[in-house]
């Protein structure tokens, strides 16, 4: 057991105790789960002991004091500045999403992982998820893929959770506020842009859409082209193109109606996969993979449905940060993969602003660093 990883989470919210908390105190042969912090001191004592944990403390910087070998950061607010001081503290990171609140603060990040030696990994989950992988496998045969649509409505979560004992949360109470280091922030990144447009790129594109967009990442790389994005805190609609393809995704708000859905579909002439992924708040509930063909000119044609695996998606990307401490590989949601997330929310939120067409391909990630392999669609 000497070789276990010393972690701290930093940050004991919803997510930290319906998913992180558990399932490093379930993986105690890669982890010794050694101090949790929170700004409520009640939660952090609560969480500490309700999880065996030694240490609980009220402020980052003195959980970086402990000797530790990693951080998870769960916080509210930008995770950049703490995940630079982990970094300089020669620790490895797991950040949840959104990993910064600009492309600048994510970039500074990867700076200073790169710079100690350190693993930077991006919490965004859905890409561990085993039929997100299936999908992967299969999405190369569909030949001449001519749409892709991704489609999430949005539902209260509170359903989901009650079942679960947490310590201080009461449920939500309304829309979220920009704070002012929060505004300060995205007005650097994004310019003066109105405040409507600064509240759906942080609450909606970044705490949100960060995952559609990562899933699509991991599958295709960069879009080419952002050809319309319409924001408002009901709904949201982006068409993008990747090579030839073209991608509608869309986002609604329905608080009526506790049915999260979310969906990412491929459609070619012959061949239809459709990813439908349950509420992120259940813990092992299996994503579904459909997969569709028939032969052109002919009427018949077959369906099945994949449960690949009831395996968490939470639990197998805590494995995945143990992995590549263990071994110095790179995380399949490295720092850049998170960088170019920042990047195409940004770039978003000005082709709503401006009504324009904005073409999309920047280039290398990491100046000096080795840009990431992209899956392209011709």
């Amino acid at each position: 057991m000497n070789d276990r990883t010393r972690v701290g989470v930093i940050g004991c919210g919803l997510i930290a105790q319906v998913m992180h908390l558990p399932y490093l105190t379930e993986l105690s042969d890669r982890f010794d789960l050694a101090a949790v912090c929170d700004l409520r001191e009640t939660v952090a004592a609560g969480c500490a002991q309700r999880f065996g944990v030694h240490r609980a403390v009220a402020s980052w910087e003195e959980l970086l004091d402990e000797p530790l070998d990693a951080v998870l950061i769960a916080t509210s607010g930008d995770h950049a500045p703490i995940a630079i001081e982990a970094a300089r503290a020669g620790m490895h990171v797991l950040v949840e999403k959104p990993m910064a609140l600009s492309s600048e603060g994510a970039e500074a990040m990867a700076r200073a992982a790169e710079f100690a030696g350190v693993c930077l990994m991006v919490g965004t989950m859905k890409r561990y998820d085993p039929a997100y992988e299936r999908l992967t496998e299969l999405l190369p045969a569909v030949d001449d893929l001519r749409l892709i649509r991704v489609t999430t409505l949005e539902s209260p979560f509170a359903p989901y959770v009650a079942h679960y004992p947490l310590i201080g949360l009461d449920g939500p109470a309304g829309d979220p506020v920009l704070g002012e280091r929060e505004r300060d922030t995205l007005e650097g990144a994004l310019g003066e842009l109105d405040e409507e447009t600064l509240w759906c790129h942080r609450w909606i594109l970044l705490d949100n859409l960060v995952h559609e967009f990562n899933m699509l990442g991991g599958l295709l790389g960069e879009p080419d082209e952002i050809r319309f994005a319409h924001l408002s805190r009901r709904s949201v609609s982006i068409d993008m193109r990747f090579g030839r393809t073209d991608c509608h995704l869309s986002w609604v708000d329905l608080p009526g109606i506790a049915r999260y859905r979310q969906e990412l579909c491929f459609y070619g002439p012959a061949q239809r996969l459709t990813l439908e992924l349950p509420s992120p708040f259940l813990r092992s509930m299996p994503t579904r993979l459909l997969v569709e063909g028939g032969e052109v000119g002919d009427a018949g044609s077959w369906q099945r449905e994949e449960i690949t695996s009831y395996e968490e998606a939470f639990k197998r990307e805590l494995v995945e940060f143990s992995e590549c401490i263990r071994t110095g590989r790179t995380p399949r949601t490295a720092a850049d993969d998170g960088l170019r997330d920042m990047r195409l929310a940004e770039a978003v939120a000005r082709t709503h602003f401006e009504r324009t067409t904005t073409s999309h391909r920047t280039g290398p990630l990491l100046t000096g660093g080795a840009a990431r392999a992209e899956a392209g669609v011709t």
